[in-house]
């Protein structure tokens, strides 16, 4: 048996409560493993201390797995009936038989030697307050993300000649286009129309850019945005369409002129902030141009976004009461965390007790860009950005090399990281302000399509960047950042588009399997880039997604009702594009 390629440890995403009684198990394993069987009992079924009577447990099949790369993810649910799991595993090759246990492998003589101390693998009791419970309304909401100064300019704002003309095509840096708040909420029917049910807003507090990323003040609106009324009345609006809100927090680091920051460049060491930030060199603390000489550290060696120190007491009371703030003046629903693998985890936990006290069922959501499981443990975040799952999906369609088994590798790894209940939650996305819009990035409009029927049945929480719902093109940032197209949004290609865009949001909303974390891929069609997986809802019912992404038409099965389908020939062939349809039953 491949030993290495076995794992399996009580914590993080291998052994937790999925809830107050069930209780999930997930074992690594290399391909040579052919059955698995999970030995299991109450810890104290043989009494206190043993004695005499052996600790057996009961013993049942793990019949469930994903395929990865290079190894198989078995799983399997629990619902240990007081709440604690002791237990071992049985695994069987071709030709061997051994026992994993939580100090190694054992035969099946030595695990009845007797007198062995067989060190079983033992999940405590499942405390309630240590369950990792995240916001169910979650995995219903389609995310929309506006970035605020080129989404729309409201009807009777103020005239400002510094501003540039709203327009289509390339934008600048340095540009401001007078998008508002009043803009957003005269878009409201416009995108309840759509179906979304969840706003993400890029930073609104004043600062001196027109990303708002380099913050000067984090208790007021931005003027450029409107005012502390027109956001609450922008929430409250929004409430009654039926969608959230989520607001940007950037608390790994502020701007220029953050008042704190301008005490500690003027009063040096003597500044009552002077533990706010990081300085490494009170010295040239004022010295202009990157922070690669470590004189103090920032984002991104940008001497205009100085670190903020989430470790300092009065940094942490500072934006635990800013937050406690936005949801008290504003009931907002979510916050994301910008640059979310950078402030302290001592920070995060002390805010989130804090929120969720005054908001149980608030979002909170980290920028990390990479594995984010020491995030995702139940006392941090709720969720991160998928930017794995983005990035999986793009190479796949890229790299022509890659067969349908990587896909499944690839969709299998990325929810085989984290637990369910932040699978269910998770931020899927193919777009951002901080990438390339998707139509730019696959210049393909099968591929743009294909990439969205997948967003739309991954578990999780699909976004939208403002724009993609008609293609919008744009490279990397700035470019990324362009106007808002009102004006040809009537256009007969837009409108084909818009509709395109409300069938799949539809879909998502209505299908419950959609939404499901249950999905396999069944291999039933031999082409070696004919995606095809199978999504399962609570009561069994299926939902075939096949993607044609190789070269020619592809005949395809009898099937179930169409709810999508781009590139669909007659009734049996798929050409270069997507087909999501329910199957019948029986």
């Amino acid at each position: 048996m491949e030993f290495a390629g076995v794992y399996h440890r009580t914590s993080e995403q291998m052994c937790y409560p999925l809830n107050e009684r069930e209780l999930v198990i997930n074992l690594r394993t290399g391909y040579d493993v052919k059955r698995v069987f999970l030995h299991y009992g109450d810890p104290f079924e043989a009494g206190i201390l043993g004695g005499k009577e052996q600790w057996t447990g009961q013993r049942e099949e793990i019949c469930f797995k994903k395929r990865l790369r290079h190894q198989l993810w078995w799983t399997t649910t629990l619902v240990p009936r007081y709440k604690r799991c002791k237990y071992f595993f049985e695994l069987w090759t071709e030709q061997e038989l051994w026992y994993y246990f939580e100090d190694g492998f054992l035969t099946e003589e030595q695990r009845k030697l007797e007198g062995r101390m067989l060190q079983c693998f033992t999940k405590p009791w499942m405390n309630p307050a240590d369950i990792n419970e995240t916001p169910a309304w979650v995995n219903e909401t389609i995310w929309y993300q506006i970035f605020p100064d080129r989404f729309c300019r409201g009807k009777g704002s103020p005239e400002d000649r510094s501003l540039s003309p709203w327009r289509e095509g390339e934008v600048t840096r340095e540009e401001r286009f007078g998008g508002n708040l009043n803009g957003i909420r005269e878009k409201l029917p416009y995108l309840h129309s759509l179906g979304i049910s969840g706003i993400y807003l890029n930073p609104i507090m004043q600062a001196e850019s027109n990303h708002k990323y380099d913050t000067e003040d984090y208790t007021k609106v931005d003027a450029d945005f409107g005012t502390e009324e027109e956001l609450a009345s922008l929430v409250r609006e929004a409430h009654g369409y039926g969608i959230r809100i989520m607001l940007d927090a950037v608390f790994n680091h502020c701007g220029r002129n953050f008042a704190p920051w301008k005490d500690v460049l003027e009063k040096g060491r003597a500044s009552e902030y002077a533990d706010w930030f990081m300085v490494q060199d009170w010295e040239h603390i004022r010295d202009r141009g990157s922070t690669r000489d470590g004189r103090f550290y920032s984002f991104a060696f940008s001497d205009g976004m100085p670190k903020l120190n989430t470790n300092c007491e009065a940094v942490i009371r500072f934006f635990t009461s800013l937050c406690e703030d936005w949801i008290r003046k504003f009931d907002i629903d979510g916050i994301r965390f910008d640059v979310g693998d950078e402030v302290s985890h001592h920070f995060l936990k002390r805010l989130r007790r804090s929120l969720k006290e005054k908001k149980p069922d608030l979002y909170l959501l980290g920028e990390i860009w990479h594995d984010a499981g020491p995030w995702l443990l139940g006392d941090e975040y709720d969720a991160v950005m998928n930017y794995p799952l983005m990035s999986g999906i793009h190479d796949f369609f890229l790299d022509r090399e890659l067969k349908k088994e990587d896909f499944e590798y690839m969709v299998n790894r990325c929810y085989t990281m984290y637990m369910q209940q932040s699978n269910n939650v998770i931020f899927n996305l193919l777009d951002s302000h901080d990438t390339m819009r998707l139509m730019s990035r696959v210049q393909n409009p099968d591929i743009f399509y294909q990439q969205l029927a997948v967003l739309f049945t991954m578990p999780g929480s699909p976004c939208i960047y403002y724009g993609t719902e008609i293609a919008l093109e744009g490279g990397y940032d700035p470019d990324c950042r362009r106007c808002m197209p009102w004006e040809s949004l009537e256009s007969p290609e837009n409108r084909e588009k818009l509709s395109a865009m409300k069938a799949l949001i539809a879909m998502r909303k209505g299908e419950a399997a959609c939404r499901s974390p249950h999905f396999h891929f069944p291999g039933e069609y031999e082409q070696e880039r004919m995606v095809e997986y199978i999504k399962l809802d609570q009561e069994g019912r299926e939902l075939e997604v096949l993607l044609n992404c190789s070269s020619g038409p592809i005949g395809i099965r009898e099937g179930g009702e169409i709810l999508f389908s781009r590139g669909l020939q007659g009734d049996s062939l798929l050409a270069n594009g997507s087909l999501i349809r329910r199957k019948r039953s029986g």
